[in-house]
């Protein structure tokens, strides 16, 4: 996988309050990711930009709430969140990123 694709399939980190519950509890983190990314290229996104092991992955699709504007009903676009689970003893600092 070369760098530019991992750029588009890793958006960011998902911050909330859900996913700092699941970072404390069970050790995995969340990703915002590209609606085209699947597993595998989450993993190896992962592993190559932070140089950890990964145990697991798991994506949920979100669906984008409709809102009322003025101009009557919108929808807001849907977005891929992506589950990681590392490998034992390992944690990523998302602060010593490159």
């Amino acid at each position: 996988m070369n760098q530019e694709r991992i750029y588009q399939v890793l958006l960011g980190p998902h911050i909330s309050e859900k996913a700092t519950v699941v970072a404390e509890r069970s050790g995995q983190y969340v990703f915002k990711v590209a609606t085209t990314a699947t597993k595998l290229e989450v993993k190896k996104a992962v592993e190559k930009l932070f140089e950890v092991g990964v145990k697991s992955v798991q994506t949920v699709v979100v669906k984008g709430k409709t809102k009322r504007t003025r101009h009557g009903m919108g929808k807001r676009s849907d977005w891929k969140k992506a589950y990681v689970s590392l490998e034992q003893g390992q944690e990523i600092d998302f602060a010593d990123a490159e």
